[in-house]
């Protein structure tokens, strides 16, 4: 395996499984991030505990591959999320600077799931 690509896929371990964890510590943290139509308690729960699934999967070469694939339709889907979060007058995610640099970052987590894909 690349060192690229390790280094990527652990770091996005790390990162997957903190994210994932701290939907269960903070909840409120992350209700603004999701629709009004939608539960919000029953959405945050599912999406940390899938994230911490996919953060976990990372950490195995068996799992590494669905992993990355299940992580990269997790930022497709956060994807218009993001993009309405820009359209608020108070962005979920702080500042509308902080609200902008956030869509092109996604593509950029993307494409790094995309890495850890290829080379797992």
């Amino acid at each position: 395996m690349d060192m690229t690509a390790l280094i990527l896929r652990t770091l996005f371990g790390i990162i997957f499984c903190f994210a994932g964890i701290m939907h269960f510590i903070k909840p409120q943290f992350f209700k603004h991030f999701i629709p009004n139509f939608l539960p919000k308690l029953a959405v945050n729960y599912i999406f940390g505990g899938v994230e911490l699934l996919f953060g976990i999967g990372l950490f195995f070469n068996s799992t590494s591959r669905n992993a990355a694939v299940g992580i990269f339709i997790l930022l497709l889907i956060f994807l218009p999320i993001h993009i309405w979060d820009v359209t608020k007058v108070k962005p979920a995610i702080g500042s509308k600077k902080m609200a902008i640099i956030r869509i092109p970052l996604q593509f950029l987590l993307m494409y790094a799931t995309y890495v850890i894909y290829i080379n797992s």
